[in-house]
């Protein structure tokens, strides 16, 4: 099995911007837990991995549904921040393509805004290794809605900076399904917002995107900068103490087969 490197903008980003990641990253709706529940077949004595764990922004709902959580992140940066929040978690360094896990021990694995890094038929295999008969494969995301003029503008700003790096809008990753030994991908979509103070919910997440967080210093702040400039031309932000950031939150589900 190879050992691909990670791709630069999550090994630098995450790992630096890993703080900057927390306070900027919106969490789910609660329709993510009925998602959960429902389609993943998630309850208590279960076991659920959280691949691609992060700061552990997914890992509440996954304990909301009474199962045993273990949490694989390969940066360290970011696995500092999940001991910290979550000092009793089952947290593990591991990769997709060798994930640190005996064969048949998992009831669901779940990857919130992480599949599109490593979605290659070698790291699905090696999820089916790992995933007991029926088991459930879960792929969420947070989308930023671009229906809204001033997150299309957003968009449009940071997308210069994007190089190589994977994501979920580029759609490469559905390349891999239908995938040998899982059933066909299934698909639920949920409205969601981010509320809180516009430097947090709108310049700290455009802060905490891979390939921002892996500028140097001085384009990470030409960037903030220009974010800033966007909030105060924005009439629906410009001088509010408090916004909501609009997204559609999009849920993809399959079962491992025989």
């Amino acid at each position: 099995m190879t050992d691909k490197p990670l791709h630069p903008a999550a090994a630098i980003g995450f790992d630096t911007g890993a703080a900057t990641y927390v306070a900027g990253r919106p969490d789910y709706p609660d329709d993510a837990l009925s998602w959960l529940i429902e389609d993943l077949g998630l309850g208590a004595g279960r076991v659920a991995v959280d691949l691609g764990a992060g700061s552990g922004k997914f890992i509440p709902w996954l304990r909301r549904t009474g199962a045993n959580v273990i949490a694989v992140e390969p940066v360290a940066g970011m696995r500092d921040e999940l001991r910290r929040a979550f000092p009793a978690l089952d947290v593990r360094e591991g990769r997709a393509q060798a994930l640190p896990l005996m064969p048949e021990t998992a009831d669901a694995i779940v990857c919130a805004q992480a599949f599109h890094w490593f979605a290659t038929r070698e790291a699905l295999a090696e999820i089916r290794r790992v995933l007991v008969l029926g088991g459930r494969l879960g792929l969420i995301w947070n989308v930023r809605d671009e229906t809204v003029p001033w997150v299309a503008e957003l968009t449009r700003l940071i997308a210069p900076f994007e190089g190589d790096a994977p994501r979920y809008a580029s759609g490469n990753w559905r390349a891999v399904f239908p995938a040998e030994g899982f059933t066909p991908l299934t698909e639920r979509a949920f409205p969601h917002a981010h509320v809180g103070p516009p430097e947090r919910v709108i310049v700290d997440r455009v802060l905490s995107t891979s390939f921002i967080a892996a500028l140097p210093a001085t384009a990470r702040a030409n960037v903030a900068s220009e974010v800033r400039k966007l909030i105060a031309a924005t009439p629906d932000l410009a001088g509010r103490e408090m916004v909501a950031f609009p997204y559609v939150t999009r849920a993809y589900g399959c079962r491992r087969t025989g």
